[in-house]
Parts: C-alpha cells; structure tokens; sequence
C-alpha cells in the first residue's frame, strides 16, 4: 500500500463527527492560549496532557495537533494587535503587521496569517507525509560547524539589516548575547552573571523575557506618551483581503514555507530562524518603500515559515524520536505515555497511528482556517478598546504568562526588569530583534560551538570542516564587504543609496532623529 493510501486511510479515520469534535476543541483551546502573552501551544499541551489519559490514542493527538496550530496562529495575533508577541517565533510578526493594525489593516494581516498558515501547515504536513525518513537523514547530517555558521549569518544579517545604525544594531546584539549567559556554564556548571540569586542558576525564560521587552516595554512606552498624544480609535478596516492582497502575499507564503520546514526538520532547530530569514528575504525582494509602514509581505512570509517550521519539527520527533521544540517534547511524553516510542521503526509498526496523527495535521490545519479567518475583523476590533483598558490587560495577562512558566513570584520581577530594559531601548532607539535574536540564539551558538570545537580537539578550523559552513561563511563575508563598496561606488558617482537599516516609520518610537525633531519642536 503506498503513502497516498495510508494518507487517505488516516483521513477516514480521523474524519469522524467525534474526532472533528476535538480537533474544533483544539484549535479553539489552542487559538486562545495563544493569544495570551507568554502562554504558547507547549504550555497548553503541557497542562491537557492529565486531561487526555482517558481518550483514545487517536483523539488526543488530534487534541494535540489542533492545540499546536491554534496556538501557532493565536501568538502572532497578539502580535499583530498589540505589539505582543504570544511566543518568540511570532516575534518577526509584531514587525510589520502591528504597523498594518495602526494603518487600519488589522484584518488583512489576520487573515493573511491565517492563509499562510495553512498554506504552509497543508505543504509542510504532506512533506512530512510523503518525505520523512530521506528528510531525517538530511536533517541528521547537517553538523554543529555548519549549523553555528548559519546562526552567525543571521546575527551578522541582523545588525546589517534592522535599526537606525549598525553600531545600535550591535549594541542590542551584545545586550542579547549577555543575557542569553544567564545561567549554569554548560561545560563546568559553574553559575554565570546569576547575581546570587538561586532562581537564575537555570538560566533566563525566552517568554519572560520577550514579554517584558515587547509586551510590558510597549506599555510603558505607551503610558509614557499617553498625556501629549491623542487617544485615537483604530479603523478595523475591510473585512478580509482584496485582490492586490492576495497578489502580494502568495509567493511569500511560498518562500516561507520553503524556508521553515528544512529548519524545522534539522534537530535542535525552530522557527525563530526562518521567520527571521523570511522577513530579510522579503524586505530585500519587495519593490517599493512599504516595509517599515507596514507590508503585508512582512506578515504572509514569516507566518508561513512559522507554521511550516511547526510541520517540519514532526521529521525528527516521528523518525528519529528526537524533539526538537517544547512542544515536540510535551508530544513526545504523551506518546510514550500510550506506549508508542517514536523512532525508525514507528511508520511501520505502529502505522495506523502515525498516519491518522498525520491526517489529523491536515484537518486541524484545514479547521483553524475555517474558524479563524471569519474572526479576523473580530480580533482586530481588540484594537477600538481605549488604550487605558487595553494596555491594563495586557499587564495582567503578561504577569500571568510570566508566572505560569514556572509558578514563580521571582518571574514576575523579571518581567518588571526587562520591561524597564525595552523602555530604554525604545527611548535610545535599539532595535529589538537583535537583542531578542541574542537571547534565543546564543545558549544554542554556544552550544554548537563548544561542539564543533570538541570535535577538533579546540582547533579553530573545526568551524570549516564542512562544505555548508565553508559556503555560508562566504556569504557574510559578501554580506559585510559588499554594503561599504556600494557606498564608496555611490559617493564616487555622486549619488546615495537607499538606506534599509533606518526604520522608515516616522512614528517609530525606535527612530531617535523622530524624537530629536520633537524636542527641537517643543
């Protein structure tokens, strides 16, 4: 019997009116967690996980699955209404599609995240399908040196393509770096820049510390200039998207998928790359000046990647039994949990299951559509809400997502810390995502590194020992060289090229010259 005929009998019998029940259950439970700051699809599995022991195999992953992609849609909602990432993959989200929301388009970027999550979840869940094992061991085989070149790449991509100076760009970089240090040595256990505190020996919350940054940090910001600016109601706009909509946003939704599954499949992978690697791709590929007022390609690509990288982490889990996010490794406990030990031999022996969990992928994906896109203007009347209340309720839900992730009052004051630190960084003018790109990546650079080092016995060439790395380093190496001789040919002809890295918002609070202007003004 071939793949499609093992698809299609998975379909049958996830396709019961009981099992279209939980999966609509799901996605709704997933679609609300996510929404809240700091509360993702792991957390929501996480604590489901007791509730499902009485199901049926079949039904609970079907629970699972719509969590996981309901979850995945809810972060970047609040990312696009209030500037709030749910998680860190919807950070790339919050960039152009909460400038969308103040233009009045908060229900084209809706919905253009929720067509591009199924366009990616539907492609990334049949590759998963029909290309599992030759893609595992593709993923396998990728190595620390190549994989800590590609994490250099996006830093080195990150400083050269955000903020109003390569200089801030780098400054937000090693504030990142510094924090992601937080924690044991892994090598010597040994506490660094832990402060004496017992509570930081295990090291900073991703979570804890996006939502300060961009959730509380924007608060502040907002209470900060709330008396000198108007309140001013947002117009929801259309409710869906237009044709010139659509025209823009199918061929990004198509490059980020082909983007987040390869990253998802490699182990110790994610999507907070892809998204990154989509938004560049895209601000470098788009035409016309938008990006920075809000583009809806800077929504329909990174939300693609997103939700193909959720698809691709499904390769190393099911092949290989290897998680790769929290939410793979939540997944992975409930599957050994029903005696199921995902590896090499699980498409064979335990067949029926893999398939229907898979089928399953593709109705939760199909469902989230069905039940999202109609809600978008919904969701984007969150915006008509007075800034008061709204931002009140954002703090209450920002300290609940900081204490449910490990049921400590020390988080809550961490939040408050790393609030203050994006309210400096938005009245200084650093951009964020490298800071917030610092704090993911640099435990897991760390990591590859001392990896690729160990197996060069501490020789620097290590990091060369593999033809992706070697082809990867080449690119930075253009990436750095090319920019200042483009200057240099401009200045020679008189002329000057188009600046990417100066955020074109002029009512960017992160544009420093904005708010010398208004000081002069005042």
């Amino acid at each position: 019997m071939g793949d499609f005929d093992l698809l299609l009998g998975g379909l049958a019998a996830a396709a019961t009116p009981e099992n279209l029940m939980f999966a609509a259950i799901g996605v709704l439970l997933g679609t609300f967690v996510g929404v809240l700051p700091g509360i993702g699809p792991a957390m929501a599995v996480a604590l489901l996980l007791p509730v499902t022991f009485g199901l049926e195999p079949t039904q609970a992953f079907i629970m699972f699955a719509g969590i996981y992609y309901g979850g995945m849609y809810g972060g970047s909602t609040t990312s696009i209404l209030l500037n709030t990432p749910g998680e860190s993959a919807s950070v790339m989200t919050a960039l152009e599609g909460n400038k969308m929301a103040k233009k009045g388009r908060a229900a084209q970027a809706l919905a253009t995240a929720a067509v591009g999550s199924f366009v990616a979840g539907t492609i990334g869940t049949l590759l998963v399908a029909f290309f599992a094992p030759p893609l595992a061991k593709v993923a396998v085989e990728i190595g620390a040196p190549s994989y800590f070149a590609i994490m250099v790449l996006a830093l080195v991509m990150t400083t050269a393509v955000l903020g109003s100076s390569v200089l801030r760009g780098f400054v937000a970089l090693f504030l990142g770096l510094t924090i992601g240090l937080v924690g044991l040595d892994p090598n010597t256990a040994q506490a660094r820049i832990s402060l004496g505190q017992d509570q930081l020996i295990d090291g900073l919350d991703i979570v804890v510390v996006a939502v300060g940054i961009f959730a509380l940090g924007e608060a502040l910001w907002v209470a900060a200039h709330l008396r000198r600016t108007p309140l001013q109601i947002v117009p929801v706009g259309r409710p869906f998207m237009g044709r010139a909509d659509w025209g823009r946003s199918w061929k990004p939704w198509l490059r980020g998928t082909a983007l987040g599954f390869p990253f998802g499949a490699i182990p110790a992978g994610g999507a907070e790359l892809p998204t990154f690697l989509s938004y560049v791709t895209e601000r470098k590929l788009a035409k016309g000046d938008e990006f920075g007022h809000g583009a809806i390609e800077g929504v329909a690509g990174p939300e693609a990647a997103n939700n193909a990288s959720a698809a691709g982490m499904f390769v190393p889990m099911l092949a290989l039994g290897l998680p790769v996010t929290a939410t793979a490794s939540v997944m992975l406990a409930a599957l050994q949990g029903y005696g199921i030990q995902p590896g090499p031999q699980l498409m064979t022996d335990q067949a029926d299951l893999v398939w229907t969990l898979l089928a399953s992928l593709l109705i939760g994906n199909f469902l989230l559509l069905v039940l999202n896109l109609p809600l978008a203007p919904v969701w984007a009347r969150l915006l008509r809400i007075p800034r008061p209340q709204l931002y009140a309720g954002i703090l209450f839900f920002a300290c609940l997502g900081a204490y449910a992730t490990n049921l400590d009052p020390f988080d809550i004051g961490l939040l408050l810390v790393f609030g203050l630190l994006g309210l400096m960084v938005r009245r200084f003018g650093l951009p964020v995502l490298p800071l917030i790109l610092g704090v993911i990546l640099g435990p897991l650079m760390e990591e590859k590194l001392r990896e690729a080092l160990s197996l060069s016995d501490g020789a620097w060439s290590g990091l060369l020992a593999e033809p992706l790395g070697i082809g990867v380093y080449v690119l930075i190496a253009v990436l750095v060289v090319l920019p200042p001789l483009a200057k240099r040919r401009a200045a020679a002809r008189g002329t000057t090229p188009p600046d990417l890295t100066r955020p074109s918002d002029p009512t960017d609070p992160t544009d420093p010259t904005d708010r010398d202007e208004e000081r002069v003004s005042r």
